[in-house]
């Protein structure tokens, strides 16, 4: 009962939560249907127990939040529906319509009792979301952007985008790096969530660290292991598939399931239903490239052989060849050489016949012009004396000329002289000195 204090009544929390508790369970006695969001299962392994937390969002703000109680036997049983319908369990982050009733309790406060959830809603809300998406690329005309992308020949350096504990990841990692070939890839992991509506911002975060080093890589992989429809809700979100429609170089996808495709997948330029299938495909791009490569290496080889045989009996011919012609010509040339020794011998002694003849003639033709020369020589020799000797001063002195000098120099004209000077002049018997009187 409530104490009476100064006209007060004061009553106790247990029996004001009482009140709440009696007030509650006579109002909300029947089951209902709620649709929320399971932002953490809190499953406790060791009673079997699970305690939910219950939220609604409205442009990504929590609006209202509460509390949950699931038995260990309801538990086990909507668990089991799950991995029979979904192929996963129950799990967090996930919108859910469950049916529930209203309890309270003085100890724990107010909270939702669930007693079942429609499985088949949360398929059709994970199938809602991908029409929605795919929807959504194909009107803004992304779709097939990374498909369209061209493919390297050779997919080498490889981006991964994974979880490094991840069984796929490490079957993967076992295939490409054990092939039997020797094909040789270079990998650089990117951890990120790969499950849980943080997968999605943490897939994003990744391509877009990749995005600004794209010149590094051939080809990005997002690898994860296997998981059922729900674990793979957030691959149909429309963001993170825009992301990868989007992506400047291919994206392979290889998340471990053999159900529907995701939209991711659907946008990838490829996609493999495992890791393993993955990695066999790029394996197969290696072989499509080497498997050529080595036909022609064969087909040079055999046409080198070819050649090389061609060339060689054409060489072997050619020698053959060169030696009976060169036997031919030498005993051609040495057959001519002996006709010109003899002809040279033969025409030697009749030129030297012919060169003393000529030689003698030559002498004697020689020995009469010669002597002809000097007698004509001797000739004009006489006729020169005689005219010099006709031109001797003294010829003409003793003809009655004389020879004037003035000053020990012959005159030649009377404007040499004047009055008064002093000339010498030379007869053929001595000489006499004059003085000019008058000119």
């Amino acid at each position: 009962m409530p104490e009476v204090i100064d006209d007060r009544t004061i009553f106790t929390l247990l029996e004001v939560t009482k009140s709440i508790q009696k007030t509650i369970s006579e109002r909300y006695q029947s089951l209902f249907w709620v649709k929320a969001e399971m932002n953490k299962l809190n499953h406790y392994k060791h009673s079997g127990h699970c305690y939910p937390e219950l939220v609604e969002k409205r442009n990504g703000k929590i609006v209202a939040e509460i509390r949950s109680i699931l038995w260990k036997s309801d538990f086990e049983r909507i668990n089991a529906q799950f991995i029979k319908l979904l192929n996963e369990p129950l799990r967090d982050g996930i919108t859910i319509y469950f049916q529930a009733g209203i309890s309270y309790d003085p100890l724990y406060g107010l909270s939702l009792r669930i007693v079942d959830i429609d499985v088949s809603f949360v398929l059709g809300e994970l199938e809602k979301e991908k029409k929605e998406s795919i929807l959504k690329l194909q009107s803004e005309g992304i779709y097939y952007a990374n498909k369209n992308l061209p493919f390297p020949i050779l997919p080498k350096r490889l981006a991964i985008i994974s979880v490094d504990t991840s069984k796929g990841l490490s079957d993967f990692y076992k295939i490409i790096n054990n092939n039997p070939w020797g094909y040789k890839f270079e990998t650089t992991l990117y951890t990120a969530l790969l499950q849980g509506d943080k997968s999605i911002a943490s897939i994003i975060q990744q391509l877009t660290i990749i995005a600004e080093r794209t010149e590094q890589y051939d080809a990005v992989a997002i690898i994860r292991g296997g998981g059922g429809e729900v674990g793979l809700s957030s691959y149909n979100n429309y963001h993170l598939s825009k992301a990868i429609a989007i992506f400047p170089i291919p994206v392979l996808t290889g998340i471990g399931h053999s159900t529907n495709e995701t939209v991711s997948e659907m946008v990838a330029y490829k996609n493999a239903i495992t890791p393993s299938e993955l990695a066999d495909f790029l394996i197969q791009k290696f072989h499509n490239f080497a498997i050529p490569l080595d036909q022609l290496q064969q087909e040079l080889i055999r046409l080198s052989k070819v050649l090389f045989q061609t060339h060689k009996s054409e060489l072997q011919q050619s020698i053959q060849s060169l030696i009976w012609h060169s036997k031919s010509r030498i005993k051609k040339d040495n057959h001519e050489l002996e006709l010109m020794i003899q002809n040279l011998k033969l025409y030697g002694r009749t030129r030297v016949k012919a060169e003393r003849h000529q030689l003698f003639t030559l002498t004697e033709r020689l020995s009469l012009s010669s002597q002809y020369h000097i007698q004509q020589q001797r000739q004009e020799l006489a006729n020169l004396s005689r005219l010099v000797n006709m031109a001797d001063p003294r010829l003409l002195l003793q003809r009655g000329f004389s020879i004037n000098r003035k000053d020990g120099k012959i005159i030649t004209s009377i404007h040499q002289l004047e009055v008064g000077e002093e000339i010498e002049t030379e007869f053929i018997d001595g000489r006499v000195t004059s003085q000019v009187i008058k000119n």
